[in-house]
């Protein structure tokens, strides 16, 4: 592969600066505006996930990343981005935008601890929390992963450059076309530099402009990319957006309730939901005949993604709504063959589908000290909404390994909705 831009690692010693607020995905702001209009006084805290246990931070990395989030509190909505926004986000009202443009982050909503391993201090795992009010805290998460994974690759593990990352990422993009599989790019959180993601988005808008199907590329879900290269941005509802609300009304007509309130502040123009907050046959109870033919598409995000368009024309069917019509967007670590495998199942079924790419383009990188021969690791990392107003919020999923809270509480979210607990 032929080197692009500087190949090196961002130097030790250069400052982390976020670039901008709108460096973030797109349904951050779209939660934000909905918190803003229902929740403006809700109370929360987020909590950090690691699942890779195995895999230990140095304590120079996390004494990076605490110094890093004191630049958070510098960023503020420019002008031209509040134009943007104006003009590419027609459902964002102007009393909204007018509180993004007071919005400032507060690094003291942060808590970083750093838990030293029994047998070497140096390393260890991470406990971070943020804590304030819900319209505040939600524009943390994702940047904040976006940091740690930056400050890892910097501090923790240096055995990488941008070798060849812009032609990769053009690759990528010129072989999912070419397999007319519809995609975007969401790759946000866990990419492994912001360098990283400025190379991947270029290279897959230079495969995509030199690409006959150039509708075939739908966007990326990072707001300020989009407005640097002139692409679609893309974003919807989010997990979170459940797991507060189910929380707030102790678990009852969850579903109903929080495609509801999005559907009064949105209409049709963000019409996908994830299933799989509470598993989605939990989600497919409350899914009736109104809000199946209000809702354009749903995305699958964990589970069995082969079994996830049979299950949902079969739902749809039973309601007596064309799934033809209907839409599935595909989310959970997918790669070149996934999405080729899952766009093949669909054309057969004759469900349209497309696929939200995140790790596999901002995150791919090969060790330099094999020759770039051996994997080097992505970070996986999650951010999840972890208490409202005292009361703890769980995430169910389809996938027992992608739960989230506590397991007592868990237990009895799942025990109220008739889910299996092993």
């Amino acid at each position: 592969m032929t080197s692009n831009a500087s190949a090196s690692i961002p130097d030790v010693h250069s400052e982390f600066k976020i670039v901008s607020i709108l460096d973030t995905d797109l349904y951050k702001f779209t939660m934000q505006q909905a918190i803003f209009e229902y929740y403006p006084t809700a109370k929360v805290v987020y909590r950090f996930t690691h699942r890779d246990k195995n895999r230990k931070f140095s304590r120079a990395c996390i004494e990076k990343f605490r110094e890093a989030l004191g630049s958070f509190a510098d960023v503020q909505l420019t002008q031209d981005e509040h134009v943007w926004l104006q003009d590419k986000c027609k459902y964002f009202k102007p009393g909204y935008l007018d509180y993004l443009q007071s919005y400032r982050f507060k690094p003291d909503q942060i808590s970083v601890t750093f838990i030293p391993s029994p047998d070497d201090p140096d390393v260890g795992s991470v406990k971070i929390e943020a804590r304030g009010l819900w319209v505040e805290t939600v524009l943390w998460a994702v940047p904040l992963m976006a940091c740690l994974s930056e400050m890892y690759f910097r501090y923790a593990d240096r055995d990488w450059d941008y070798t060849g990352q812009e032609e990769q990422a053009a690759h990528k993009a010129t072989s999912l076309l070419d397999a007319r599989c519809m995609f975007g790019e969401f790759g946000t959180r866990r990419r492994r530099s912001f360098a990283t993601h400025d190379l991947v988005v270029r290279g897959i808008k230079k495969a995509r402009d030199a690409h006959e199907w150039k509708e075939g590329f739908f966007g990326t879900s990072n707001a300020y990319l989009a407005m640097r290269y002139d692409l679609n941005v893309v974003g919807t509802i989010a997990h979170e957006w459940f797991m507060g609300i189910a929380a707030l009304g102790d678990y009852k007509d969850v579903a109903g309730t929080a495609l509801d309130l999005w559907s009064n502040l949105y209409g049709d123009s963000l019409s996908v939901t994830p299933t799989d907050t509470f598993s989605t046959e939990v989600f497919y109870r409350e899914f009736d005949n109104r809000r199946a033919s209000q809702w354009k598409a749903l995305r699958q995000d964990s589970g069995d993604p082969k079994v996830f368009a049979p299950r949902a024309m079969q739902m749809y069917e039973e309601r007596g709504i064309d799934y033809r019509q209907k839409a599935i967007i595909f989310g959970d670590a997918l790669d070149f063959e996934k999405a080729k495998e899952l766009n093949e199942q669909c054309q057969l079924l004759g469900f349209k589908c497309s696929f939200g790419i995140g790790t596999w383009l901002t995150n791919d990188f090969k060790k330099k000290s094999t020759g770039y021969e051996e994997q080097s690791k992505a970070l996986n990392i999650v951010i999840k909404l972890g208490s409202i107003d005292g009361k703890e919020c769980v995430k169910i999923s389809d996938e027992t390994t992608k739960n989230t809270g506590i397991p007592e509480v868990v237990a009895k979210v799942k025990e109220a909705y008739q889910i299996s607990v092993s």
